[in-house]
């Protein structure tokens, strides 16, 4: 069975079963999603996650009396009558274009709804459902609409497989990003500076230093000339881009100053094009490759902000390269090539490529473009380039940017829903926008093909899916404390000080854990916070000028000589082992 026609199926027989329960209630929609379903209602009283199995009880009931699913064409001014008590069920009649609209009926619960849907109840296992969390979520999600309360469930074919997700589910909310960071005092939000604007704590800004310090160095050795710009810019600037035209959703009310709108940047490419423009170039300078840890700040609505995933500010590890045609197909090869090393020294290593390709029978997003086979063109090096690297990838029409087809690298969160971690996109709108040319061999003016190249995607989101892809356990090059000195009773102190003299010469990275608490507690901690190496310091490594190591996740090692273990340590650090 199509599990998306269960589970949307599942959400019809939930607001039945709503309709039992809460009359009165107002019904929004109720679709099947990745891994389950939802409905939104408008109650005439609060919901609480305790009232889930009193909801799920009433869902089985209803199962079992094996109700059947029916569909019905009627006229728009019949469903006006039938959902005359329904004000958001009548909205979405209003949007319909069709003279006649379908409706379901399941029992005695109506819906306004395409379907497809089963034929009957009993093809559904009442013990393979639950019902996972209640949220609130805007009327269409729009913050401008009243907040309705959205129920979620997941279904599957059998109680085994449920039980297999609802495990997963469990052990995947162990490590979200947003329970390991405050857990790890990594980062923090507050509703006072604003929501959806993360605030970096001391251990968490060092590992993202890190990781942009290596970013800043692979970048450089491969010839990437780093900027620093503006946060903000004239409204001229966002209309030649085009984002106020493909964006203006998505970005934050312009700021007046002087009579003039300014707006919190979006993007950092017209800031780059600007730079490229601040000087003749000829065909020897390309390519020109401009790159920029620029933060940039978009308007997310509230009910998708995520942790560091959906922020409305962040940082991106963001790039232009300025080229040829001739020059395009080895930056493609090359941005490729780095990427692969990038996330070989990170370990990450479950993503796949997606060739993004444009739909030009989408007018609203690819309608001003003027010259296709170009397009097609730059489509044919990106699919070459792939091929000639025997990288597999699908493709995925529609998902170009508005001004260039791309190479999208996917992956998949704890919770297996797919994310964009990087991109390259090839942009044949911008040159001619921004007026952007080159002087060829013979001396004429030639347009530069750009391509937008983010390797890490945004600094943000890519802590977030390490932190993830970890379980918090960061390699030792990454963690803000290496190795934690344990001394067993105070007189060991001073030789926990001897050592630690020495880490600090070989530039590791330690604590000294000299409170007043057992050892067994110190121990607990160190493996909490994810310490790769505690350091247990008593009479036998002191006599021995040796330490007792333990591992994290591999518990204690036994005793190695302290010079020893600093060598291993380095080399460790040292090749990202």
């Amino acid at each position: 069975m199509d599990l998306n026609i269960l589970r949307h199926s599942l959400s019809h027989i939930m607001a039945h079963a709503i309709q039992d329960l809460y009359p009165g209630t107002k019904f929004g929609i109720g679709p099947a999603i990745e891994n389950g379903f939802y409905y939104d209602f408008e109650f005439n009283q609060s919901l609480k996650p305790e009232d889930l199995p009193k909801i799920e009880k009433r869902i089985k009931e209803i199962i079992k009396k094996d109700i059947v699913f029916e569909k019905k064409e009627i006229t728009k001014k019949e469903a006006k009558e039938l959902f005359k008590e329904q004000q958001y069920k009548l909205e979405l009649i209003q949007e319909i274009t069709e003279e006649t609209v379908s409706v379901y009926t399941s029992g005695n619960f109506k819906d306004l709804c395409k379907g497809p849907h089963i034929k009957s109840s009993k093809q559904i296992n009442p013990e393979s459902f639950k019902l996972t969390k209640i949220a609130g979520a805007y009327w269409k999600g729009s913050e401008k609409n009243k907040m309705l309360t959205r129920i979620y469930g997941t279904a599957f074919d059998s109680k085994k497989d449920l039980e297999t997700y609802l495990k997963m589910l469990e052990e995947a909310q162990k490590n979200d990003h947003r329970v390991l960071g405050e857990k790890l005092d990594l980062f923090m939000f507050d509703e006072k500076i604003g929501k959806g604007l993360p605030l970096w704590l001391p251990n968490g800004y060092f590992v993202r230093k890190m990781i942009e310090d290596y970013m800043y160095k692979t970048e450089k050795e491969n010839g990437y000339l780093h900027v620093l710009t503006p946060i903000l810019a004239k409204e001229d600037l966002y209309k030649i881009s085009g984002h106020l035209s493909h964006y203006k959703n998505e970005m934050y009310a312009p700021i007046e100053i002087e009579n003039e709108k300014y707006y919190l940047r979006p993007m950092n490419c017209p800031h780059h094009h600007s730079i490229y423009s601040h000087r003749l170039r000829s065909y020897k300078d390309l390519p020109i490759r401009i790159a920029e840890f620029g933060t940039v700040y978009r308007y997310e609505k509230s009910g998708v902000l995520s942790g560091l995933i959906r922020v409305r500010g962040f940082t991106q590890n963001d790039s232009h390269i300025y080229g040829t045609k001739e020059t395009l197909k080895k930056e493609i090869s090359s941005i490729l090539k780095i990427f692969k090393k990038v996330y070989k020294d990170f370990k990450i290593s479950d993503y796949w490529f997606r060739l993004s390709l444009p739909d030009f029978k989408n007018k609203e997003k690819y309608g001003d473009i003027e010259n296709k086979e170009i397009w097609e063109e730059g489509s044919e090096v990106l699919k070459n380039v792939l091929k000639e690297l025997k990288i597999n990838f699908t493709e995925a029409i529609g998902e170009a940017s508005f001004y260039g087809p791309k190479i999208d690298i996917q992956t998949k969160d704890i919770y297996g829903k797919e994310d964009t971690i990087a991109t390259i996109q090839v942009d044949y709108y911008s040159a001619p926008k921004f007026n952007l040319y080159y002087i060829d061999k013979d001396g004429s003016k030639k347009p530069p093909v750009i391509i937008h190249r983010a390797i890490l995607g945004s600094f943000d989101r890519f802590f977030a899916l390490l932190l993830e892809k970890t379980a918090g356990n960061l390699p030792l090059w990454l963690s803000p404390i290496q190795v934690s000195i344990i001394p067993i009773t105070s007189k060991h102190v001073k030789y926990a000080k001897e050592i630690a003299e020495q880490l600090k010469e070989n530039n590791i990275r330690f604590e000294i854990k000299n409170e007043n608490e057992s050892i067994s507690k110190k121990i607990r901690i160190g493996e909490t916070q994810r310490i790769p190496y505690l350091l247990i310091i008593g009479d036998k490594e002191k006599k021995a000028k040796s330490v007792a190591v333990r591992k994290r996740g591999k518990g204690d090692i036994g005793m190695v000589k302290l010079n020893k273990f600093i060598e291993k340590v380095k080399i460790e650090s040292d090749q990202k082992s």
